[in-house]
C-alpha cells in the first residue's frame, strides 16, 4: 500500500543523515573548549538536520505500521483517508528535506576553511547533504505512488457504490 520499498529506503537516507551530524557533525578545537557544528559554526543547521533525521525516521516507522495493518482495515473511506495521509505526509516531508538540502548545503558552502583545518568530518557533512538530496526523490515518489493508489482507491470506491455487492446473484 504504501510503498514499502520508498519508506525503506527513506528511513535508511534519515538514518544515514541524522546519524552523520551526530556523529561528526560537531568539531571542538583544542583552543575552544566547546563544540561547534561543522557547518559554518551554526547549531542550527546541525540541529535541523537532526530533527529533521530523526522525524522523518519515526515517520517512515509510523507508515510502516500502518502498511502491515492496512489489509485490515475493511472500509474504503477509512483507507482513502489513511492513503490521503500518506499523499500529504509525503509530499511535506519532501518539501522538508528540500529545505534542508538547501540550508545544509548552503551552510557548507560558507564554512570557513579555518574553522576546520583538518577536514574532519567533512565527508559526513557531505555525506548528510547528498543523502538530503537523495531525500527529496524517495519521498516525492512516495507521494506519487500514494497519489496513484489514491485514484484506485476512489475507483473502488465509485465501482462499489455503483454495484453494490448485495445486487450481484
Amino acid at each position: 500500500m504504501f510503498t514499502g520499498n520508498q519508506k525503506s529506503n527513506s528511513e535508511v537516507f534519515s538514518i544515514v543523515v541524522f546519524g552523520s551530524i551526530v556523529n561528526e557533525g560537531y568539531l571542538n578545537t583544542p583552543s575552544e573548549g566547546e563544540e561547534f557544528c561543522i557547518y559554518n559554526r551554526n547549531p542550527n543547521a546541525c540541529s535541523y538536520g537532526v530533527a529533521v533525521g530523526v522525524l522523518a525516521f519515526l515517520t517512515c516507522l509510523l507508515y510502516l505500521a500502518l502498511d502491515v495493518y492496512f489489509p485490515q482495515i475493511s472500509s474504503v473511506k477509512d483507507r482513502k483517508k489513511a492513503v490521503l495521509s500518506d499523499v500529504g505526509v509525503s509530499a511535506f516531508w519532501a518539501f522538508l528535506w528540500f529545505v534542508g538540502f538547501c540550508y545544509l548545503a548552503n551552510q557548507w558552502q560558507v564554512s570557513k576553511p579555518k574553522d576546520n583545518p583538518l577536514n574532519e568530518g567533512t565527508d559526513a557533512a557531505r555525506a548528510a547533504i547528498a543523502f538530503s538530496f537523495f531525500s527529496i526523490f524517495t519521498w516525492s515518489l512516495s507521494a506519487a505512488l500514494a497519489v496513484r493508489r489514491l485514484k484506485d482507491l476512489t475507483f473502488q470506491e465509485e465501482y462499489s457504490t455503483l454495484f453494490p455487492t448485495s445486487a450481484q446473484p
